[in-house]
């Protein structure tokens, strides 16, 4: 494909990685380069001669450095179509040369709001003359190649070497170019918005890491992308073993982690189907696994296992023993990895420096729900401030199971029932359609171990047949958030049974 040759450069990057480099090879291959301000003092304290702005121009930087590119003599080169006489004619009654490539990177200005910079600030970061250049170029792609990032140094001195880029090279370098100029549009108007305390209007970018074999089921095609602005998940864990991750993998791993992570303490959780078949907390990560693979040991055949402590060599003994799908943990303690590597088809991932995301969006058909991430932090989470409703005061010991199952319980489907004890769950009941089925299916589950545990149901009673079922099989407390017009009926039930219940006040759904 014919390949159109570089006679002449402006480059004016603020990010110098690569500068000189690059400035030593535009010269070498005899490009012309004319340069800006910092980018050009570096290039001539380099040894590279490079034509100032200014200097061709005639005019000054001014305004603080606002005002250096912004003139016909930089754009008319820019823009030229230089297949178009006419376009040439005009140029050379103006005594403009045209340019066959632009290198602009731009002011930092995502890091420098992410750096807790005043607003004064955050404005003067704020790129004018690059995003002009760089959509010029980009427009006029079919006579200028477009360099935007340090990273696209490699792939601008193959193409020197081998003549200049070709015209789909150009279109390909076109493209990236708007992505990043719409990237950094995207970040100043979502600043502003958040200042401005204005939510009516939203845009964000995804970029793709990898293709996946198929999403939730084979015939469906699907993909992993990254936000860039929260680059903690999921999609950014390391993977050291095992087969590539699929759809259901990120679902159940992301869910796992969000479980996990609701805990302070030492705690893993294992799911199956973006639900838990086991929960625990305990002083050590490895006591905690055991806990909460006893919950349901059926169910957690080939689930999902997270951690929000690194794994112990206890710990990926126990798991290396049992058919497990993925492992999600923020490290690995020396050998843990080998142990567990041992099963060829288990994906080890670590993530570091996971954090709960603080909004949660959800497709619909024609839009977008966007909600504040149901986060364990509201003052009804508190035990302190939770209401006793009935029963005698119960002890420090199942005070604790109440909060750990309370904490827990926001990880299960509505209708939620989760049944704990000794800080681990020992039957859950989830995604049925009303609390009755969901509280047979925990005790069910549960069986013996029922007797003397604690629940947590994730939204009121509406009636007391569904708690009734709870203190058939010998539960002695129950938390629930409250506020059904039956609520006096539930507190009965409650009462008659010597059974401690209390309310929260604040209700923990989760239908996705």
């Amino acid at each position: 494909m014919e390949r159109k040759a570089i006679a002449r450069a402006l480059v004016s990057v603020y990010d110098k990685t690569g500068l000189v480099e690059l400035g030593k090879s535009l010269e070498k291959s005899g490009i012309e380069i004319l340069s800006t301000g910092s980018t050009a003092k570096t290039l001539r304290e380099a040894g590279v001669k490079v034509i100032a702005v200014e200097e061709y121009t005639g005019f000054p930087e001014m305004l603080g450095g606002r005002v250096k590119t912004l003139h016909p003599r930089i754009h008319g080169g820019i823009l030229a179509d230089q297949n178009d006489a006419d376009h040439i004619a005009q140029l050379k009654a103006q005594d403009i040369a045209p340019f066959d490539l632009i290198v602009i990177n731009l002011y930092p200005f995502t890091e420098t709001i992410a750096s807790g910079a005043k607003f004064e600030e955050c404005i003067e970061q704020i790129d004018i003359g690059g995003p002009s250049m760089l959509r010029g170029a980009a427009k006029n792609h079919n006579s200028v190649a477009v360099i935007c990032d340090p990273s696209q140094y490699p792939q601008l001195g193959d193409a020197i070497a081998q003549g200049g880029f070709t015209l789909n090279q150009r279109r390909e370098l076109a493209m990236k170019t708007y992505r990043k100029t719409a990237e950094y549009d995207i970040a100043i108007s979502e600043w502003l918005a958040a200042e401005l305390d204005q939510s009516d209007w939203r845009a964000k970018v995804w970029k793709k890491i990898s293709d996946l074999r198929y999403g939730e089921n084979p015939h469906q095609s699907a993909s992993v992308y990254v936000d860039s602005s929260q680059p903690s998940g999921i999609s950014s864990a390391k993977q050291h073993h095992g087969k590539e991750m699929s759809f259901n993998n990120y679902t159940d791993a992301d869910a796992a982690l969000r479980a996990a992570y609701d805990h302070s303490e030492p705690c893993v959780a294992i799911i199956k189907h973006a639900n838990p078949c086991g929960i625990a907390i305990a002083e050590d990560i490895a006591s905690a696994h055991k806990a909460a693979h006893e919950c349901d040991p059926v169910s957690a055949f080939g689930g999902v296992v997270a951690a929000n402590r690194n794994v112990s060599l206890a710990m990926a003994t126990a798991l290396s023993e049992i058919f497990t799908e993925v492992v999600i943990a923020p490290g690995y303690e020396k050998g843990a990895i080998e142990i567990l590597a041992k099963k060829p088809s288990i994906r080890i991932l670590e993530i570091s420096d996971y954090k709960i995301a603080t909004e949660e969006l959800r497709p619909i058909s024609g839009g977008l729900l966007i909600q504040d991430t149901d986060l364990i932090d509201a003052a009804g989470d508190e035990t302190a401030n939770w209401q006793q409703v009935s029963g005698e005061k119960v002890s420090n010991e199942v005070l604790r199971d109440l909060q750990f199952a309370w904490r827990s319980v926001r990880s299960v489907k509505s209708n939620a029932i989760l049944l704990a004890k000794s800080g681990a769950s020992v039957g859950v009941g989830m995604g049925q359609v009303n609390r009755v089925d969901s509280a047979k299916l925990a005790v069910s589950r549960a069986g013996e171990r029922s007797a003397n545990s604690v629940a947590a149901s994730d939204a009121f009673f509406p009636f007391a047949d569904g708690l009734q079922i709870l203190i058939d099989a010998g539960v002695i407390a129950v938390v629930a958030p409250g506020g059904s017009v039956r609520d006096a009926e539930v507190i009965e039930a409650a009462a008659k049974a010597n059974v401690a219940m209390f309310f929260t006040g604040v209700r923990h759904f989760s239908h996705a």
